[in-house]
């Protein structure tokens, strides 16, 4: 992308940031003048933890590693964050733009396969702008923008051409699921109508060498007695985005964060983990649907 076009979708993505409407809450805080708004996140990159992460999908930890910067703060409030410190504890330390681009070139210098955005919505301003800083550095390697899904589509179409490969979350098909795990109002039709842009931009994930250079990665979390929800979220995938998605479909569950300490009434189920018998009936939907790309028992 040509540095002047760069530029100006840095310019185009602060406008976003105060009042901000980076993402679908549109809370409008003046983040510039100090104000802090649902992410209680400042206008300063403010991050927990960075290196090399081994943990993430095939094609994006490689063999050298996802060079991974973990930001505080987010967008949603899921009670069984299994990141809950960093997420609504708000765990980390203040940097700055500068700061944030050399942890990036030390990470591609260190033979990371990428740079792995780890909740990077609200934090986009400062990110963007360190990329700019960086690319002028040297910085090639692939940016992974790993998200929860709950995204404004408006901000991710001026992400196009920054981001190589998309990786989000789609966690919930019914806005009640949304709302009493999340505080989200209305995941379900804006993670659809974010993945929709996200495709548009990169396509199916394309692999050089067994590592990801560019696309889409989708990730699904079964959760305890949520397989009807997760069928859901497999038909859509299926029909409305592409058949050769790649398709992680998570068993890690547990509980987590806020969910041991206050599950709210109706939900006692999430206190336990997810059974084989449910992951193995969601794994079979995803065969049967055709999104065989990914799966992995």
């Amino acid at each position: 992308m040509p540095g002047n076009l760069l530029f100006s979708k840095v310019q185009a993505i602060w406008e976003r940031s105060s009042p901000c409407i980076l993402c679908p809450r549109q809370c409008r805080t003046q983040r510039i003048i100090g104000e802090l708004g649902f992410c209680m996140t400042g206008i300063n990159p403010h991050i927990a933890s960075y290196g090399p992460h081994f943990g993430e999908e095939r094609p994006i930890s490689g063999t050298r590693g996802s060079g991974t910067i973990f930001f505080t703060g987010c967008t949603m409030e899921c009670r069984f964050c299994q990141n809950y410190e960093i997420s609504h504890e708000r765990v980390g330390h203040e940097i700055s733009e500068k700061e944030l681009s050399n942890i990036f070139l030390h990470l591609q210098n260190q033979g990371c396969h990428n740079i792995n955005l780890v909740t990077p919505t609200h934090q986009l301003p400062a990110i963007i702008k360190a990329l700019l800083i960086a690319k002028d550095a040297g910085l090639r390697i692939p940016v992974v923008y790993n998200t929860n899904g709950y995204e404004n589509p408006d901000t991710l179409r001026l992400l196009e051409g920054i981001i190589d490969i998309y990786m989000p979350d789609f966690k919930f098909a019914y806005d009640e699921t949304g709302k009493t795990l999340s505080n989200t109002p209305d995941y379900p039709g804006i993670c659809k109508e974010s993945i929709h842009e996200m495709y548009r931009q990169v396509g199916d994930l394309t692999l050089k060498n067994g590592i990801a250079t560019r696309g889409l990665l989708i990730r699904h979390l079964v959760m305890p007695g949520g397989t009807e929800e997760s069928e859901r979220i497999i038909r859509f995938i299926a029909e409305q985005i592409s058949q050769n998605t790649w398709l992680n479909i998570m068993d890690q569950y547990r509980p987590a964060g806020e969910i041991r300490r206050t599950c709210p009434d109706g939900y006692s189920y999430l206190l336990r983990q997810v059974s084989e018998k449910e992951l193995s009936h969601v794994y079979r939907i995803a065969e049967e649907y055709g999104l065989t790309r990914g799966l992995e028992y």
